[in-house]
């Protein structure tokens, strides 16, 4: 199973990035899907999850700018980030719950995509 993110860039503070991940491989199902941001010297920080069920988490930091999407057909997963501040800077790495083939529930993180809020 490998996980593939998308949509990072250089915004201006205020501005807005849409990412995206999608998930390939023996994947049975998916339940969680989700987002995490790394800078350096800090701890990796949990951003959102949404569910297969439609259920949809944030973090505090994030609530009403940022809106997580799941397309399950596709196994993708959306975030949508908007009025964008400099502390949103980060690598942004997904992370998927993911019955296997093997019928085996395992954790898979994708690469991560660099976001820069910057003017």
């Amino acid at each position: 199973v490998q996980l593939q993110a998308s949509g990072g860039g250089l915004v201006q503070p205020g501005g807005s990035l849409r990412l995206s991940c999608a998930a390939f491989g023996s994947i049975r199902s998916i339940y969680d899907m989700g987002w995490y941001r790394q800078t350096p010297g800090k701890q990796r920080e949990w951003v959102a999850t949404a569910t297969s069920g439609g259920i949809t988490r944030y973090a505090d930091s994030i609530k009403g700018r940022f809106t997580i999407s799941r397309d399950n057909t596709k196994n993708t997963v959306h975030l949508q980030m908007n009025s964008l501040k400099p502390d949103d800077t980060a690598i942004y790495l997904c992370k998927a719950t993911v019955l296997t083939g093997g019928n085996l529930w395992r954790d898979y993180w994708g690469q991560g995509t660099q976001v820069t809020v910057s003017s």
